[in-house]
C-alpha cells in the first residue's frame, strides 16, 4: 500500500497542476504576451538601425536632427505593455539617461479629442519612473503586428 501512494501522489499532482494550467491559460491571452514582449525585443535589436533611419529621413525632407538621438520603446502606462517605439533628442548627456518613453491618454472635452502624452522617462519600468527634462520625442515608430 506504502509503494502505491508513492506512485499515485505524484501522478494526481501532476495531474492538478496541468488541469490548472489549462484552466489559468484561458484567461491569459498568450498571443498579447508574445506580442509585448516581441515588441520590446525587435525595438531594441532594431534600435540604432532605426535611429539612423529616422535622422536620415530627418535630414531628406531638410529637418537635420543637429542633437543626440536615440531610438527606445514605448511603454503604455496603465496597460503595461510595450507599444512601438519613439526617437528621442536633446543634449546627449540627457539623451544617455533615457530608456523608454511613457504614454498616457485621456479623453478631452466629452471624447471629442483623443490625447496622447509622450514623456521620456529613465526606466523601462511602467512603475517608479522618473521623466527626462530636456528631452523631446522627435518621432514616433509603428511596429506592425
Amino acid at each position: 500500500m506504502k509503494r502505491l501512494s508513492h506512485h499515485v501522489l505524484p501522478v494526481a499532482l501532476g495531474g492538478l497542476l496541468l488541469f490548472s494550467a489549462g484552466r489559468m491559460t484561458s484567461a491569459i491571452d498568450l498571443g498579447d504576451i508574445l506580442k509585448v514582449g516581441g515588441i520590446g525585443f525587435l525595438v531594441k535589436q532594431f534600435a540604432k538601425p532605426l535611429n539612423d533611419f529616422v535622422n536620415t529621413l530627418m535630414m531628406n525632407h531638410g529637418a537635420e536632427n543637429k542633437d543626440a538621438t536615440k531610438v527606445v520603446p514605448i511603454l503604455s502606462l496603465g496597460k503595461g505593455g510595450y507599444i512601438g517605439a519613439a526617437q528621442v533628442i536633446g543634449k546627449k548627456v540627457d539623451v544617455d539617461r533615457v530608456e523608454a518613453v511613457a504614454q498616457v491618454e485621456g479623453d478631452f472635452s466629452g471624447r471629442r479629442f483623443r490625447v496622447k502624452g509622450l514623456i521620456p522617462i529613465d526606466t523601462e519600468k511602467a512603475t517608479n519612473f522618473h521623466r527626462v527634462y530636456n528631452v523631446g520625442v522627435s518621432a514616433v515608430i509603428d511596429v506592425k503586428i
